[in-house]
Parts: C-alpha cells; structure tokens; sequence
C-alpha cells in the first residue's frame, strides 16, 4: 500500500509530531504486532483488552517503523542511532486504522466485494476469491480476519491494482456492521443466509436487520445480491438497499437459481488420505443455464454454489470460467474438510458453530455417510444468549435426524440435547466428554469399527483437539495392523 506519510496522516485527522516531516516519506505497509514490524511499516498503538501498543512504542521503532500512530502523546520514540520516529497523534487508533482503510479502498481499481452471513460466509469468501483469481488478480481478507481491525488489515494488505477484492464482514455488535460497511464501501454485497448466530449481542431487531445494513454502504451504482430463501433478510434488505437482486439454492423465483443434482463418488482406503466430496449442481444465471461440480456437499452446498456463482456473473465472468472456477476450488481448513485414516472418514468441521451451520452440516454429513455408520463429535454452540437452551433442544432434535448411533458431547446444555434426542425417540448413545482423553477412552468403549465421523462446535470447544487426537488413533491402528 504505498502511500506518503502526509496522504495517510490526512486521511486519520492524525497531527505528526515533529511538524514538518512526512514528505518524502513512503508508507508500505502498516503493522500492530511490534514483533511483525519491518523497516517503512506504519505502526498502530491499538489498545485492546490485554495490551496497549503505545507500551511497544520503542520496539516498532527500533525495529524500522516509519512513523508511530498512537491515540496519547508519547515522550520521545527514537531508534538505538537516534534518528527519532514521527508520531501521529490521532483520537482513537482504531477508529483511524478503519479511516486509513477506507481512504485506501476508494483508491482502488478493484471491484470489492462484501461477504457476510451466518454460516458459511468464510467458506464463500474464499471460494469466490479462488473463482474471480482466475480471470485476474483477486485479494481477500485472511480466513475470517472480518471485524473492525482484521477487515482494514486485509484491506490495506491488499493491492490497488488488482481487478477485485473479496472481504468478508463479521459482526457481533449492534454498530458492527455500519463502522465495517463504511470502511468496505462494496461495488457488490452478498449476504448469503441469517439465522442464529452471536445473537446475545445484537439486541431485539435481530440478525437479518444488522446484516442487511451492509446494503447501506454499498458504492455508487453498487448492487445487493441476497438469498431469497430467507423472507425475514428479504423483508430487510429491501428497506436498507435499492439495487438489489436475488439468488435462491431452494428454487424460489429469483434472477439466480441453483438445484443439488447429486454427489460424486470420490474413494480413497490409505490413510490418512483427504477425500474429496464433490457434487454436481444446476445453475440458472439470469437466463443462462449450466451445470457445475464443486467440491461441496448437499442443500449448504447448493446456497453457496448459487451464491458464488451469482457473484462472479454479476462481475462479469463468464459460464465457462464460473464452472472451472467452482470445480478447482479447495475449501478452507476445519470447514467439512474430509480425510480418510484407517477405517474412518473423518469430516473436520470444527471451526465454529450455530444453529444455522449444524443443521446443515448434520445434513450433509448424512449425505456422506450413505448408509455407513455415522458417528458425531459435537460441542457447545456460544453467544445465542437466552436462546441458548431452546437451540440446544432442537440441536439434540437435529442430530437425531442424522441417524447418527453415537454422540459425543463436549460442553454445556447437555441436558438440553439430551431431551432433544429423546424427544426425537432417538435409541443411540450419548457420552459427555471433557477431553480428547475422555473422548478416545469412550470411543473405545462404544464398540464403534468403521464409518463417517463428524467433529463440529464453537470455538472454545476446541474440537481441533479431538480430531487430531482420533486421526492420529486411527492412524496408530493402521500401523499396527
């Protein structure tokens, strides 16, 4: 992000201290971790909850920062020659980070993109940037790096030259959408689905009302793509955005349609080996009709191949393109990622979850199984506030429909999946488990052989644990036979 000292310091309102210097001086990159810092980097003295950055002043600087944004006044930052480092004094130095942020993205040629939703929105992000790098250069913002200091990170990691930009948007907050969509300023906002999801922050009118405010902030001539599947995010995004059009993965009557034709049959016995679950879809692109392979499973699967593929033909790609793109797309880590280690296909799902994104992973997982044994490895579902049992329930409800034999539960609200699975009639078993020690010492004792085994739940859960310790079990019993 080359940019003049003087340029950025306008954009952030910041007053640089010594006056009189900046001229001449280039900007690279900017940095808040004083251990990341190289020589013309920008340094940002974020104060956040375990540290202040105006406490790492001297070790940017020292380490080649160019100039120091700080929110108080500073005694003097210089280098161990000392040359002393300019300060930008600014009011709030995240709120100048997402400033600076801005005035980068309005420089840019790109076409920019804005991704959010409940569930899958990473997984999107990342699929459409794969889809749009392969007709030119296309940045996006690290995994789900999405909130007030990881979206203008991204932003300003990115280049001015590159034909698009996708970003993704996470919120949590009632004001996060609008200090996110003032800073994103998208030609294109795709919002993929709502439900559930980090709703003890977001007070009473609800998810679908602070994802549509994305719609807001789109650029002149901007254009809202919304699924149509979800009347509430509709009834929404009509009244925060003009220019808007629809995509729909249930066949509802919308300029963009996708239908889930099947799997694709993808075998593999080594272990230890990733699997491939891929499956064909039909699209309807605004008139145009095609069918695509992705590496996608079930109904998610189609919403978000009809979503991605609405996006890049509004950018202008064409079929040809879209269906190459879709069909060479790898998913993230930890999102339905699948592997086989000895007699088990392990699906790691593990990076989050909420309502929206277990039912449908639960549904897919099924579609894997095929009639094998399918066993889960489930956790606590956070931030749903006083929705948190009731969404548990009708958790314990959904993971009866899997047809899953056994359970294993990691967290809270056990007793409310468990009345969930009895309300269903569900006759498996459930083990609470505390640990991945617990967890193997119970799988042992089920007596389970082979199958499909399912890893998803928040965060805290730490469900990565499980399933490094079980894939390395299978692995270990592979060996030993």
């Amino acid at each position: 992000m080359p940019m003049n000292l003087i340029d950025a310091a306008e954009l952030m309102r910041a007053r640089i201290i010594p006056e009189g210097v900046g001229n001449r001086l280039a900007v690279n990159e900017v940095c808040i971790d004083s251990r990341k810092v190289r020589p013309g980097c920008l340094f940002f003295c974020l104060v956040g909850e375990r540290a202040d950055g105006h406490d790492f002043a001297r070790s940017a600087a020292c380490a080649g920062a160019l100039a120091i944004v700080a929110q108080r006044e500073l005694s003097e930052v210089a280098r161990p020659d000392g040359v002393k480092v300019p300060v930008l004094l600014v009011k709030d130095t995240g709120k100048a980070l997402g400033a600076l942020a801005r005035g980068y993205r309005d420089r840019t040629k790109a076409k920019v993109v804005g991704v959010t939703g409940t569930a899958g929105k990473t997984t999107v992000k990342e699929c459409l940037a794969q889809v749009l790098s392969k007709v030119g250069p296309t940045s996006k913002n690290y995994l789900n790096h999405n909130n007030q200091i990881g979206l203008p990170l991204s932003i300003l990691a990115a280049s001015e030259d590159d034909a698009f930009w996708v970003m993704e948007a996470g919120i949590s907050k009632p004001h996060d959408m609008d200090e996110l969509g003032e800073i994103l300023h998208p030609d294109l906002g795709l919002i993929l689905n709502t439900g559930p999801g980090h709703t003890v922050g977001l007070g009473d009118l609800g998810v679908a009302h602070y994802k549509s405010l994305l719609l807001a902030h789109l650029a002149e001539g901007g254009i809202g793509l919304v699924n149509a599947d979800y009347p509430e995010l509709v009834r929404n995004a009509r009244k925060h955005g003009s220019n808007i059009v629809m995509f729909s993965g249930k066949g509802r009557d919308a300029t963009y349609r996708g239908g889930y034709i099947g799997g694709v049959e993808v075998k593999s016995s080594s272990s230890g080996v990733r699997v491939s679950v891929r499956s064909r879809y039909r699209l309807w692109l605004d008139g145009e009709h095609l069918e695509v392979e992705a590496p996608l499973h079930g109904a998610a699967g189609t919403e978000n191949v009809t979503a991605i593929a609405a996006a890049a033909h509004i950018l202008g790609l064409s079929k040809a393109q879209i269906a190459e793109g879709l069909a060479n797309v790898v998913l993230p880590p930890q999102r339905f990622a699948c592997s086989v280690h000895g007699p088990w296909t392990i699906i790691d799902d593990s990076y989050n979850a909420n309502p929206l994104s277990c039912g449908r992973t639960l549904e897919a997982a099924r579609g894997v199984a095929a009639g094998r044994p399918l066993a889960l490895v489930m956790g606590e579902m956070g931030e749903l506030g006083e929705d948190a049992e009731k969404a548990h329930r009708a958790l314990g409800e959904c993971m009866a429909e899997s047809r899953a034999g056994v359970i294993f539960w990691k967290g809270g609200y056990v007793e409310a999946v468990r009345e969930g699975l009895k309300i269903s009639n569900w006759k498996g078993v459930l083990y609470p488990v505390g640990s991945a020690e617990e967890f193997l010492a119970f799988f042992r004792e089920s007596g389970l052989t082979s199958g499909v085994i399912l890893f998803k739940g928040s965060r805290f859960n730490h469900m990565e644990d499980m399933v490094r310790a079980f894939s390395s079990q299978m692995d270990g019993a592979t060996d030993a036979l």
